[in-house]
């Protein structure tokens, strides 16, 4: 998606601008800090600058203290949203209780040689892949793997859930399932 932002006047861009350039680094450390992600806090920060675009009348002097205060009140909670709708997504879509839907054992292991294993798996990207290594190459702990990674531990299970899912219409689309 491309946003185009369209101001009232030069000095409106100028401080959007100045806001931008002075403070994506804060907003990054901010949101990064709440949600162990870079990616998704990339995300938190962007949504933040269009937050700080809609109400940058609010902010007269970029530079105060009351406006960076603003500036993080925003990406925080943009970020804290964020964390919670991944919290209710991980709790709606993956009850411990449920059985796993992809065994790699039963369908993959014994059709299929290690080195073709790994380079389906190494198709995965590297995010998902290292999730995905961790977990079932090295038997790690979902605590561990987050530990080990720097996110949490419901990102560890939204990562294996992707990952299983992308591998399974991996091997569905090499025919090897």
């Amino acid at each position: 998606m491309i946003l185009i932002l369209t101001f009232s006047s030069e000095q409106e861009r100028d401080k959007f601008e100045y806001i931008f350039q002075t403070y994506k680094k804060l907003m990054l450390h901010k949101a990064y800090g709440i949600l162990r992600d870079y990616m998704l806090a990339e995300d938190a920060a962007s949504e933040a600058f269009i937050r700080i675009y809609k109400n940058l009348h609010k902010i007269d002097d970029p530079t105060s203290n009351k406006a960076i205060a603003f500036i993080v009140t925003i990406v925080k909670n943009v970020a804290l949203t964020m964390l919670q709708r991944e919290k209710n997504y991980i709790f709606e879509e993956f009850d411990e209780n449920l059985e796993d839907d992809f065994n790699l054992e039963a369908q993959t292991i014994s059709a299929l040689s290690s080195e073709d294993i790994y380079k389906i798996v190494d198709r995965l990207g590297e995010d998902l892949k290292g999730v995905f290594l961790l977990k079932y190459a090295q038997d790690l702990p979902h605590r561990e793997i987050g530990r080990l990674l720097g996110i949490t531990e419901n990102n560890v299970t939204v990562r294996l859930h992707r990952a299983k899912t992308k591998l399974a219409a991996l091997l569905r689309e090499e025919g090897l399932v």
